[in-house]
């Protein structure tokens, strides 16, 4: 025998499976399971398209009984207040007195039932969200639909299993990250970019397996087809199909993406200092909480008269950024407005999520970065929007650290494919900066941030008892 054979038995020795066994070995679940994904992704898309409804029916309804039947009986300003205040006021008290889980996101604890470190209490998640979040974006208030469509998802996996009664955790943990990813799927008319999220995003809790893909790609499918059925197949924000800008330009590109991964880091860590902000200034109380949420949704309430592009998710304001409705200088005084009013309210644990406003946020520098080129740069014939559409992806990649979600998911939502070469550029030196600065995923560092204050809380519970 000679040394190379032997060399090569030792290591088969001390190898206990091949990985492609190994793989296949937890392909074993019945087809049931995909069924059951199926219902799943049906029952997600079914929620979060009709969340997207009511949210719109709200905001409509709103500003509509504001200008046909209060305007004119008080002062303009008085009655958005009320009324921002109010719906405000459910989606903060419906948390805070119901579920403390559905504050915020929603994505984090998603991620945390699937490492088996956060509770799924689906009967109370999925009304408190959906009612929460009618309420909390309903007002005005700069949050986005896509997380609490993600949480609901999650929940609704979770319910499934329950239903059926599941024991076998590979299946209760595929269902839940099934309905997390038609959440996505639902929210943003992006399927592929919903299975991604799972896959990338989630990698560190989803469980790879045959039948674990399977059940995420059907559930996706499933749900975007319902969405499709109900809202149509038009792609989320409407917005000009742009061609390939000349290679030349990807420098650029790569350019927007440094400053991207900078400002994803500072990003981040902006987030958790405002969360941190807010607890001090409520420390958890209820009628603290209940006060500061409240003004703050009356406070959007008059901002929405007056500025109306500091308020919402933003994704209406996309397509307006793109058609050059706003200057470079107006643009980067909105983004900078705009961090401000995010970290206000996402900040304050409303139910209601971030996708949306960073989308948003990367919309507005992008663009202002464009025009900029443009003006120094006349000769190549490349348009501002490009920059607009590189930077929601490059932004998202910086703060979730999921390149390849933030590519797909831009392509999907905006229907440029043409610009895949540079959202892949953006997207890639926005990623390698932010991990050069240190830069945590947002999910993951707001999960640490709920299990810490989970464990203080516990902690403090003997001492509150005992005095």
């Amino acid at each position: 025998m000679t040394n190379r054979e032997k060399i090569k038995r030792s290591f088969l020795a001390h190898v206990p499976k091949d990985a492609i066994n190994q793989f296949l070995s937890k392909d074993r679940t019945p087809i049931s399971v995909l069924f059951m994904a199926l219902l799943v992704g049906i029952l997600a898309g079914l929620v979060g398209t009709y969340f997207e409804v009511a949210v719109h029916f709200v905001s409509e309804t709103r500003t509509e009984w504001l200008k046909s039947e209060i305007g004119h009986l008080v002062p303009l300003w008085f009655a958005a207040f009320v009324i921002s205040a109010g719906l405000a006021f459910v989606g903060y008290f419906l948390v805070h007195r119901f579920c403390s889980e559905a504050a915020g996101s929603g994505i984090p604890e998603i991620e945390g039932a699937m490492d088996g470190m956060r509770p799924v209490r689906w009967w109370r998640v999925i009304p408190v969200k959906f009612l929460g979040g009618m309420g909390a974006l309903g007002s005005g208030m700069v949050l986005g639909r896509e997380g609490p469509t993600v949480q609901m998802g999650g929940a609704i996996g979770r319910m499934v299993t329950d239903i059926f009664k599941i024991k076998n955790e590979d299946t209760r943990h595929s269902l839940l990250a099934s309905g997390a990813a038609g959440g996505l799927a639902a929210a943003f008319n992006a399927p592929l970019a919903g299975i991604l999220f799972v896959v990338e995003e989630m990698r560190p809790q989803f469980r790879y397996s045959l039948i674990s893909i399977r059940a995420v790609i059907i559930s996706s499918m499933s749900a975007n087809i319902v969405f499709r059925m109900i809202s149509g197949q038009d792609a989320v924000i409407k917005m000009p199909q742009y061609q390939p800008p000349e290679l030349i330009s990807l420098w650029l590109f790569l350019s927007l993406g440094i400053l991207f991964g900078v400002f994803g880091v500072m990003f981040n860590r902006l987030v958790t200092f405002s969360q941190d902000l807010f607890a001090r200034i409520h420390k958890n109380d209820r009628k603290r909480y209940l006060v500061t949420g409240t003004l703050l949704g009356g406070f959007f309430g008059i901002t929405l008269l007056y500025i109306p592009e500091l308020t919402g998710g933003g994704i209406w304001l996309i397509p307006n950024i793109t058609n050059g409705d706003y200057g470079a200088a107006f643009l980067l005084v909105l983004f900078l407005g705009r961090i401000l009013t995010t970290m206000m309210c996402f900040g304050s644990g409303a139910p209601g999520g971030i996708f949306a406003p960073m989308l948003a946020l990367g919309t507005l520098f992008g663009y202002a970065f464009g025009v900029v080129v443009k003006g120094i740069y006349p000769e190549l014939d490349i348009d501002p929007g490009m920059f607009a559409i590189a930077g929601m992806g490059a932004l998202f990649a910086a703060t979730v650290r999921a390149p390849i979600t933030g590519i797909v998911l831009v392509i999907e939502m905006t229907n440029n494919y043409y610009l895949i070469l540079p959202l892949i550029t953006t997207c890639l030196g926005a990623v390698v900066v932010a991990h050069m600065f240190g830069g945590q995923p947002i999910y993951s560092q707001l999960l640490r941030r709920t299990l810490k204050n989970e464990k203080l809380r516990q902690r403090d519970l003997p001492k509150e008892r005992h005095s």
